[in-house]
């Protein structure tokens, strides 16, 4: 399923470079698209502002099939404290215009299969592809508003996966 991940995960990235280059973040002296994949950063203190984190959540499998699918949850958590220039007070708005971002990221919902894992990226014979995203409804705490977005993703796995 990594390879499903990582594609998916990078799918989502470049398209937000598309979608909203603006929205970026500062990792590690790099600057980035404003999304990241939990599991593959540093441990995170709290989720960041303004910024896509994809978390990984249940695993499940299919192997009644020609070939074996697998599926994994995809929490994805988004927060916001709106903007200086209105002194917060617009955070409803920019978590709004983050709930756009994410149903445009997610349009269209396939990918293909990439190994990531070479210096050259190798094309595999299969596609990601997930369904729509489930939005739960947005939390407010103190100063930032936050949602999550949970997205089921499938991969059929392919020989030496």
């Amino acid at each position: 399923m990594q390879n499903a991940k990582d594609s998916f995960y990078m799918a989502l990235r470049t398209r937000l470079e598309e979608v909203n280059p603006q929205r970026t973040i500062l990792l590690r002296g790099a600057e980035r698209p404003g999304i990241v994949m939990e599991e593959a950063e540093a441990p995170l203190q709290q989720i960041p502002h303004n910024v896509f984190v994809l978390r990984w959540t249940g695993l499940g499998t299919e192997a009644n099939l020609a070939a074996t699918m697998v599926a994994e949850e995809c929490e994805i958590i988004y927060a916001s404290t709106g903007t200086q220039a209105y002194g917060g007070l617009d955070r409803g708005r920019s978590l709004c215009a983050m709930d756009s971002e994410l149903l445009a990221l997610l349009t269209p919902n396939r990918t293909q299969k990439i190994d990531y894992r070479t210096a050259t990226p190798v094309t595999m014979q299969t596609y990601v592809f997930w369904d729509e995203p489930v939005f739960v409804p947005m939390e407010s705490q103190r100063d930032r508003v936050s949602r999550v977005a949970r997205v089921m993703v499938y991969s059929y796995q392919e020989q030496g996966e």
